[in-house]
């Protein structure tokens, strides 16, 4: 191989970040510290002031979140299958039955006329998913969640920085979720969070975050053991994020803009270079929304994925598929799931794409990428 490896994410960290990182090294509070306040509230600058609890990961906020909303066994929750497993394991976890509604054609998410007619008695929780960095249907969701009594969930793990409609992500839904896993749009190494406008979902996401457990005094059933006591009254996990980490997502979300502005670059510059290219399709933005591009998801047409998957692989450039539908994994495939429930993510998914993205991405860079992927169709 003549060029490095170039892989589809990849986190972009300066001096700023170290120096961050230092800094609460070398203090007195390396966990449950002033640094996890410090970045909550930065997170709230982004969601229109809607506060946040920060977890250890995308996949914990979905289980804190599914906690907060009070999710058990015999409560359903309608789910996009577009996304990766946690989605949905995350909610399987607390015994709810998931119910997979399939996505749109165009966008990959989830489609509010498909997740109406996955309704019934039992639904507590409706989650769509950002695909791509793409805000989902929001509004015609929020109808549809609040038709059955049901709380609408945004997985925002791909999206924060983005809006709909001019209303910011994580303002939208009554719980969303972030990740900042080390490919997405900003990274604390491993991390997430919880926002909620609702008091009484962040005291239960705050509460099940940290084992469920009550220091307060006038609410403790056992009040006069001393001042050492603390109680649980519902089971919760240690899901706390550091403060090392905190300070990261702190810096980090101060190049937010520069990061989202860089992305759009070059997915604008992958969709003029692919506009003419027979073929291949490329994504679609939808009236109303201005996207935090996370992935490219290049839909390749004719039954050639794989073929330019292993041709792309083959010159060093790592491409990604994103995602398998969720329900044909072999854990819902043994709780009764088969292949066919959702025809457009199946579809979806046996064109999908992911072409290199992120800030660091140099003009040679995407031009190897274009030019390679241009190759294979003999363009």
């Amino acid at each position: 191989m003549s060029e490095p490896f170039l892989p589809y994410g990849r986190q972009s960290i300066g001096d700023d970040d170290l120096a961050a990182v230092a800094e609460v090294l070398r203090g007195d509070w390396l966990t449950t510290g002033p640094a996890v306040q410090r970045f909550e509230a930065d997170l709230a600058e982004q969601t229109g002031g809607t506060p946040a609890v920060a977890v250890t990961s995308g996949t914990a906020a979905l289980h804190v979140a599914y906690a907060a909303a009070g999710l058990g066994p015999g409560d359903e929750v309608v789910a996009s299958p577009m996304t990766f497993v946690a989605t949905a394991s995350a909610a399987a976890l607390h015994g709810a039955k998931v119910v997979f509604a399939d996505v749109e054609p165009d966008t990959g998410n989830l489609d509010p006329h498909a997740a109406r007619a996955a309704l019934t008695s039992r639904t507590k929780v409706v989650a769509a998913v950002d695909y791509a960095g793409h805000p989902a249907e929001l509004d015609e969701l929020r109808t549809v969640a609040d038709s059955a009594g049901a709380l609408l969930l945004e997985d925002a793990a791909h999206s924060i920085g983005g809006s709909w409609r001019g209303r910011p992500v994580g303002s939208l839904a009554d719980l969303t979720t972030f990740s900042f896993f080390a490919t997405k749009n900003l990274t604390t190494a491993e991390g997430g969070a919880v926002v909620s406008a609702s008091e009484r979902l962040l005291e239960r996401a705050r509460a099940f975050r940290n084992h469920g457990l009550v220091r307060d005094r006038a609410a403790q059933r056992y009040p006069d053991e001393g001042g050492w006591h603390q109680e649980v009254h519902a089971f919760g996990l240690n899901y706390r994020l550091p403060d090392v980490l905190c300070a990261l997502g702190s810096s980090q979300l101060r190049r937010l803009a520069e990061f989202k502005r860089r992305r759009a670059a070059i997915h604008t510059r992958y969709d003029k270079a692919f506009a003419d290219l027979d073929g291949v399709r490329t994504p679609v933005t939808r009236a109303g929304a201005d996207p935090m591009w996370h992935l490219y998801p290049l839909r390749v047409l004719d039954g050639r994925r794989r073929a330019l998957f292993d041709h792309l692989r083959g010159l060093g450039i790592g491409v990604q598929v994103n995602y398998i539908p969720v329900y044909w994994h072999p854990v819902f495939e043994d709780l009764g799931y088969r292949r066919g429930l959702c025809p457009n993510a199946e579809r979806f998914y046996s064109e999908q794409l992911s072409l290199p993205l992120f800030p660091d991405l140099t003009e040679s860079d995407a031009d190897r990428v274009i030019t390679s992927v241009r190759s294979f169709f003999g363009a």
